[in-house]
């Protein structure tokens, strides 16, 4: 049931790119991972980096382990229980920049801009299910300080 919901949720992302263009599902996505952002806000969760990107894929049914390369940068990589990906669905290589450019780093942006608004995001995927038919999503997650105030994300 959960699988058959999630393919129409691709499908249908698929149908808006090609109706709406790639902007429509990365607006949406942005606001969607915003109002995220707010509820962990809401709730008093933890602002620190390693702790949300743990809850965060944990939700997704994912085995996240993150390591903080440096101060601002952290390897992110998510084990999934099977090579399908919650967002991007299973194996599919033409389909797979799709889902990561309009939906996957766009909600991350979203959630990361309401959470640490002093950060601007960027991710450079080494891995990703869609792509690569492994069980593993693996990325470089960089954070570049907007106001130079010297705060770290911890």
């Amino acid at each position: 049931m959960v699988k058959d919901a999630l393919k129409f949720f691709q499908a249908y992302v698929h149908e808006m790119i090609d109706v709406g263009g790639n902007n429509l599902p990365k607006a949406i996505s942005v606001k969607s991972g915003s109002k995220l952002g707010k509820f962990y806000k809401e709730r008093g969760s933890s602002l620190d980096m390693e702790i949300v990107l743990k809850q965060f894929y944990t939700g997704l049914n994912g085995k996240p382990t993150i390591t903080k390369l440096n101060e601002n940068t952290y390897e992110v990589v998510i084990k999934y229980p099977k090579k399908f990906c919650p967002i991007g669905g299973s194996y599919n290589p033409s389909r797979a920049s799709i889902f990561q450019d309009n939906i996957c780093i766009p909600y991350m942006r979203g959630f990361f801009n309401e959470l640490f608004p002093q950060f601007t995001t960027e991710a450079d995927f080494l891995n990703c299910i869609p792509l690569t038919n492994q069980r593993t999503c693996h990325y470089i997650l960089k954070l570049q300080n907007k106001k130079h105030t010297g705060n770290s994300p911890n």
